[in-house]
């Protein structure tokens, strides 16, 4: 959900002295891991090649390190009138140990950041924000607060684990019974695991099934061998930073500070489904609710290249020798084997199965608009 992933030279003569560290560093050194500089953090981004990574994700099973991620606690009596307030979604809806997608918004309808809203009981939620996103997020909150509500900034207790892949559940059952194959998409359940309790939801980020597990900085080392000892014989691999972007453009998932910032709305990002306009008021309401009613003028759609190239951040896409566009994340499918990326195009000309091209530098590739995901879970 964050910044750009970028290979550059800096990834190489960055100071790590200046860059926050995961608890899991050291093991990432051990395996070999290439760094780069990522949301003020140093985090890994790749073991193998990203390719190698993101297959295991699609056929097996890979393990990421995303502690980077921010995690903010609402507690107290008026914390459902807050998040309600706050967020796009209605969280209303969630009962106990359940999670949603939402969007914080501007009252101009602008994305502040997209985050996962865990309920863990009546008046307690953690929110998983972007790790860039963390501090203008604890600001905002903090400002939006109830009186009888408390924002906490939890990021530096909890570690997060993401096991991502078809066989996820299969090698998580391993480590912790067989019940987890009940819990539904979105559910949670409080694990033992390597004998600490560990907050898992089924949830992630790559278009695959998996789990997302919250446990205790200090003893998310023993839980990452764990996992990744009883995922060996399913084929399971650590996977860095680089698959995880790819994994989500395949999955034709919006990325903050690409398809979502302060100048898009949820609606133009596809996420109206995550505007709850039937919900009492909250922040941006009446715009994205117009929106909703109304249209919008410009849309995010998938883009596949039906010639070489690969589509980056702010190529443009033309039709008939005219910008209608711009490339907002982009490249070469590991499942496909083609350039694919995310955009945003004029509303008139977002219709699936429309012929344009991308500028890629002084070339024009020819490209069609296509559905998202551009890889299927099912396959």
């Amino acid at each position: 959900m964050t910044a750009e992933i970028t290979v550059t030279k800096a990834a190489a003569h960055c100071e790590p002295e200046r860059l926050a560290r995961s608890p899991l560093h050291e093991r990432h050194v051990a395996l070999g891991a290439r760094f780069v500089p990522f949301a003020g953090w140093e985090m890994p981004l790749q073991y193998r090649t990203i390719t190698e990574e993101h297959l295991a994700v699609r056929q097996a099973a890979g393990l990421f390190d995303v502690s980077h991620m921010g995690e903010i606690e609402l507690s107290g009596p008026g914390a459902l009138a807050t998040i309600q307030k706050v967020a796009t979604n209605d969280a209303e809806r969630l009962h106990s140990l359940q999670a949603q997608y939402s969007l914080l918004c501007l009252p101009s309808g602008g994305v502040i950041d997209d985050l996962l809203v865990y309920r863990l009981g009546p008046e307690y939620f953690l929110l998983c924000v972007n790790a860039t996103n963390t501090s203008k997020d604890l600001q905002w909150l903090g400002e939006q607060a109830s009186s009888q509500s408390a924002v906490v900034d939890r990021s530096r207790e909890y570690a997060l684990l993401a096991l991502q892949g078809p066989r996820a559940t299969e090698i998580l059952a391993v480590v912790a019974g067989s019940k987890v194959v009940a819990i539904p998409r979105y559910g949670c359940v409080q694990l033992t695991l390597h004998g600490i309790s560990a907050l898992c939801s089924r949830s992630g980020y790559t278009g695959e099934d998996g789990w997302e597990i919250f446990c205790p900085w200090e003893f998310a080392g023993g839980i990452w061998d764990l996992l990744l000892e009883a995922g060996k014989p399913y084929g399971l691999l650590p996977a860095g930073l680089g698959a995880r972007d790819t994994l989500r453009i395949e999955a034709g998932l919006p990325l903050y500070g690409h398809e979502l910032d302060t100048n898009t709305t949820p609606v133009e990002a596809g996420l109206g489904w995550a505007v709850r306009c039937e919900k009492p008021d909250f922040v941006a309401r009446a715009v994205l609710c117009e929106q909703k009613a109304k249209g919008v003028a410009r849309k995010l759609v998938a883009i596949l290249l039906t010639e070489p190239g690969i589509p980056r951040q702010g190529y443009p896409i033309v039709k008939n020798g005219e910008a209608v566009g711009v490339v907002t994340s982009g490249c070469k499918s590991p499942v496909l084997g083609a350039g694919i990326g995310l955009g945003y195009v004029a509303n008139a000309e977002a219709k699936v199965g429309n012929r344009v091209h991308v500028q890629i530098r002084h070339r024009l590739v020819p490209a069609t608009i296509v559905e998202r995901p551009f890889v299927r879970r099912d396959g």
